[in-house]
């Protein structure tokens, strides 16, 4: 028969235990470090700790972080968890009085979510230098491909030209709008919850804002209950993680229509193609179907985590904590492939100038800007020039020919059909007004893909990126700047007593 009069029993041990310290041990060990060298400089200058005492416990914290190795470290179910492993190595080594009091004012609740939030920002810190290197990337080839004509498609079928550099853009803006999501959600992670002990902070005079510079956060979330109850850091990360790699996943997967022999639209180069092993004639563009996958894993891990906070209490509880702390960490992962990979592969691709050229006479796609040439030339309203323009394509598509090149016959016939007169148009001003680079170069209001539209749209991405990327260095120095204080400090508690253990 199973003893259960011990703890822990040792399925619980194993299923439960185990991982959560194993999940501490690689993720969060660096965190408890910091968290325990910041709070015992915070106890000192309070003068909640006498200054004795505190150095002792400063000794010992160096000598735990010496002598054991996290990444060695097996679970015995010895004691609860990894956050009582080194309170028991404290007090092993200074004993139980001295060793117990580096806990004052603290609690296990304020210590996990600063964890957490430690954690995230560094991966939300790497999540965002990744993708301000692919923003880098789109601009750049966007404004290398401003001028490179491609198919605009709708529903499916082809609809209008315009540039690659001009869709490229579309993309540049939705990922400025990710970026500056995930930055929210960052500003909400950089909350301090230390002093929020338990629930509803200490009886003793702590200083909850220099236990946030102690650590790099912005400052300490005001409102104790929230520090330990409100999860919206996990749920705002998440949601901007879920929404970049869903938008971005929306890209890839154009480039798989267009890489097609289908529609041919973009040449994919050799170093992003695997053959068959059997069909030595195929050019399989497998990338893209890693990026596509990747985004759909992580927008399914990161969709997961803010699932688990659906009706969940609004207090401190398990299901935000170590386990789904862990498993949302894979949406960093798989994220970060997918934009590494996306910011190698956009500016290799190329476009198949003569498919797009084909296509483009195929299906008619220039024939908006007849219409609209006939109102200004002709002084028709629109709907009169979209009655000849349809005509005109009708009757170009049926006869197999080229709108640029054999159009202008059965334009001129519609519009004596229609109009009763003939056109003013020529053949060569017929000619211009179908043509994609003429419809692509009228085009040039704003938010458009014309010249002067697509220059003032590149420079607000680059300063866009210049923002960013200034935001990112202010924040590296002050947590380089934070860390460096806090080393200062715990180095000079250890020097008002002797005696390295």
């Amino acid at each position: 028969m199973t003893d259960h009069s011990t703890f822990p029993d040792p399925v619980y041990r194993d299923t439960v235990l185990a991982p959560l310290f194993d999940h501490a041990r690689v993720d969060h060990a660096h965190g408890f470090r910091r968290i325990d060298r910041a709070h015992l400089v915070m106890l000192a200058r309070t003068g909640i700790l006498p200054p004795a005492v505190a150095a002792r416990i400063a000794h010992a914290l160096v000598a735990i972080d010496r002598d054991i190795d996290p990444a060695t470290l097996v679970y015995t179910g010895e004691v609860e968890d990894y956050f009582f492993l080194r309170e028991a190595e404290l007090k092993a080594r200074i004993g139980p009085d001295d060793g117990g009091r580096l806990h004052t004012a603290r609690s296990r609740n304020d210590i996990d979510h600063t964890l957490f939030k430690m954690a995230l920002k560094d991966r939300l810190d790497g999540l965002l230098a990744d993708a301000r290197a692919l923003l880098h990337a789109l601009i750049e080839t966007a404004d290398r491909e401003r001028t490179t004509l491609i198919v605009a498609y709708t529903h499916g079928q082809p609809a209008q030209p315009t540039t690659f550099g001009h869709y490229l853009s579309a993309a540049t803006e939705v990922l400025i709008r990710d970026i500056a999501r995930l930055e929210a959600a960052r500003a909400v992670v950089d909350l301090s919850s230390m002093g929020a002990a338990a629930i509803t902070t200490s009886g003793f005079p702590i200083d909850r804002q220099l236990m946030a510079d102690l650590l790099g956060f912005a400052a300490p979330q005001r409102n104790s209950y929230s520090c330990i109850a409100a999860v919206d850091y996990i749920t705002a990360t998440y949601g901007a993680v879920e929404l970049l790699f869903l938008h971005l996943g929306r890209l890839v997967q154009d480039f798989q229509v267009w890489s097609s022999f289908e529609v041919g639209q973009i040449h994919v180069p050799n170093a992003f193609v695997q053959i068959s092993s059997i069909m030595p004639q195929k050019r399989n563009p497998v990338p893209i179907e890693h990026m596509r996958h990747l985004a759909s894993q992580t927008v399914g891990r990161a969709r997961m985590v803010k699932d688990i906070m659906h009706n969940t209490p609004f207090t401190d509880m398990n299901d935000s904590e170590g386990e789904t702390q862990s498993a949302g960490y894979s949406a960093f992962d798989s994220g970060t492939r997918v934009l590494r990979l996306l910011a190698a592969f956009v500016p290799a691709l190329r476009i198949d100038g003569d498919r797009v050229a084909q296509t483009t006479d195929r299906a008619c796609i220039t024939i908006t800007e007849l219409a609209d040439t006939l109102v200004r030339r002709e002084d028709l309203s629109f709907r009169q020039a979209h009655e000849i323009a349809a005509q005109t394509a009708r009757a170009v598509v049926a006869a197999g020919e080229s709108l640029g090149t054999g159009g202008h016959a059965p334009f001129a016939a519609a519009f004596r059909d229609t109009m009763g007169r003939a056109a003013a148009m020529t053949p060569d001003d017929f000619a211009t007004a179908v043509s994609a680079a003429h419809f692509v170069a009228v085009r040039d209001r704003f938010g458009g893909p014309g010249a002067a539209a697509m220059q003032d749209a590149l420079d607000t991405y680059r300063a866009a990126l210049a923002d960013f990327t200034a935001a990112a260095q202010t924040r590296a120095q002050a947590a380089a700047d934070a860390a460096a204080t806090l080393d200062a400090a715990f180095d000079a508690l250890m020097e008002t007593a002797d005696g390295d253990l």
